[in-house]
């Protein structure tokens, strides 16, 4: 198909999928539970971050994340004691464990005691035409912490190349504002047009069907094709096309 008739058809998908009923299934409805914006912060952080595998489980261990947090994310952030963070211990997702856990909770807290939150740091150094580069200067300082090396792998950086899937869609989360009620939109220091597409297996298949990505590999490289290409159909709000890529791939196995 042509250029032309690519945007038409994956606009169409937009506006199938970019709806309310999208939230009944997908981790945004974690920090949907939410109006403070810090809670809405750290859940969805906390949600992006173990958003991989079975989406059922996902579901589920991130409700439980919440009911360990005492259904107050910020609150118990900034006010744990050392007898809290102990009953984090036995949580696991995967490969994201208690441990993990625990330090995510400590280190939030350094960054609204220090940074203002999260906002804060993604907006001052983030790049004139991507966030990547603010993502790897958000990792440098979640980490700033004495932590457990492990912990580090369940925060992507692209400039090793990664796709860095998980903490695009929480960006998409808190920067998008769709006027559909799915994406949250809370953060706004920060424009659409900076975003990048959550690229995962679905995503990146179908886009490359589409030919909008030629790159075999899902990593950062791939991501920057692709942004390339989106920008070009939508440069104000180029992630909206992450609907449309991922309602082919899961819903219509496209």
């Amino acid at each position: 198909m042509t250029r032309t008739e690519l945007k038409e058809f994956l606009d169409y998908k937009v506006e199938q999928y970019n709806t309310p009923q999208f939230i009944e299934t997908d981790p945004v409805q974690i920090p949907h539970l939410f109006s403070k914006k810090e809670d809405i912060e750290i859940s969805g952080f906390l949600t992006a971050t173990i958003s991989w595998g079975n989406r059922k489980s996902i579901l589920k261990n991130a409700n439980l994340l919440i009911d360990l947090l005492d259904r107050a994310p910020y609150d118990f952030v900034m006010q744990h004691s050392d007898n809290d963070l102990q009953k984090l211990q036995p949580f696991v997702h995967r490969t994201f464990n208690g441990t993990d856990l625990i330090y995510f909770i400590k280190a939030f807290r350094n960054i609204y005691n220090r940074y203002g939150g999260p906002e804060n740091i993604f907006s001052k150094h983030s790049g004139k035409e991507s966030l990547q580069p603010a993502i790897h200067e958000f990792k440098k300082i979640f980490f700033e912490l004495p932590h457990e090396p492990r912990t580090e792998k369940h925060v992507s950086d692209p400039l090793k190349n990664s796709a860095a899937k998980r903490i695009n869609m929480f960006l998409r989360w808190m920067v998008r504002n769709d006027n559909k009620g799915v994406d949250l939109g809370i953060w706004e220091s920060i424009s659409p047009s900076q975003l990048s597409c959550p690229l995962d297996v679905h995503s990146g298949n179908v886009a490359r069907k589409l030919g909008l990505l030629k790159r075999k590999q899902n990593d950062a490289k791939a991501l920057a094709e692709l942004d390339k290409n989106l920008r070009k159909m939508e440069p104000k709000d180029p992630v909206k096309y992450d609907y449309a890529l991922f309602g082919l791939g899961v819903f219509e196995s496209y």
